[in-house]
């Protein structure tokens, strides 16, 4: 699910200040995961699919992440309701489908789905630089925002550096069994990904003193709050406040 941030094409959304998008996004996720009524749960989703509407997003790269996150709930469907005490509506040999079981699955699929849409229409087109001046703008430490950015930043090259061990391992005929020498080697190369990892951030932070970096990141947009952050921050409490009175109704 780590790649590149989705496309957008100047979808309403991207004029929002990233900061608003970020705590709509949070607060949206929050409260869908809560529901415990599946009409609130439809009511997350259509919320859900308006705001990938809203967002620009092009389909392909959606509908993607969508069958990631949908192949693991299917296999809810194939234990909730056996294994959910209730009703018996079906049965398979000595096991019996329950309603409550199957309503548990629906409800987890409707709210999985929720929480997705929203955040891919509100947070993911924002790339995670982006992310990190949001979550600092939003209150959170400066040091864990940019622990965010170089996480991600970095998580793709420590991964290359892990594939190169493994392939010069292979080379030399290393072939994974269960077996101490599989693990041994296996801790060998971790701790050789540590110790590249530890080399190359301190590589890194010179660089960027070399640069005349002194612990804050400055971008050239500076988004300040509108009238549009104002509509939309609205609209987003009626949204999650709505949900939670079909669900508590």
């Amino acid at each position: 699910m780590i790649s590149e941030p989705l496309t957008a094409h100047g979808g309403l959304l991207s004029r929002l200040d990233p900061r608003m998008r970020l705590a709509a996004a949070i607060g949206f996720s929050v409260t869908a995961a809560v529901l415990t009524h599946i009409p609130a749960a439809l009511a997350a989703l259509a919320c859900g699919l308006l705001l990938l509407a809203l967002s620009g997003l092009s389909l392909p790269p959606v509908l993607k992440r969508l069958l990631l996150v949908n192949g693991f709930v299917a296999f809810l469907w194939l234990f909730l309701p056996f294994s959910t005490p209730g009703e018996p509506i079906w049965s398979l040999g000595p096991l019996a489908a329950t309603r409550q079981g199957l309503a548990m699955a629906l409800l987890v699929t409707l709210k999985a789905n929720a929480i997705l849409l929203a955040f891919m229409a509100l947070a993911s087109a924002m790339g995670v630089p982006a992310v990190s001046r949001a979550l600092s703008g939003l209150g959170l430490p400066r040091n864990l925002a940019q622990l965010v950015a170089f996480s991600y930043r970095y998580l793709f090259v420590l991964g290359e550096e892990y594939h190169r061990l493994r392939t010069a391992a292979a080379v030399r005929g290393f072939r994974p069994r269960t077996d101490l020498h599989t693990y041994r080697t296996y801790a060998h190369l971790l701790g050789m990904v540590l110790v590249r990892s530890l080399d190359r951030s301190e590589r890194v932070y010179q660089a960027m003193l070399c640069r005349g970096f002194d612990g804050v990141f400055r971008g050239l947009d500076s988004p300040r709050p509108g009238q549009a952050d104002a509509a939309f921050g609205l609209l987003a409490l009626v949204a999650v406040t709505t949900m939670l009175y079909m669900d508590l109704a």
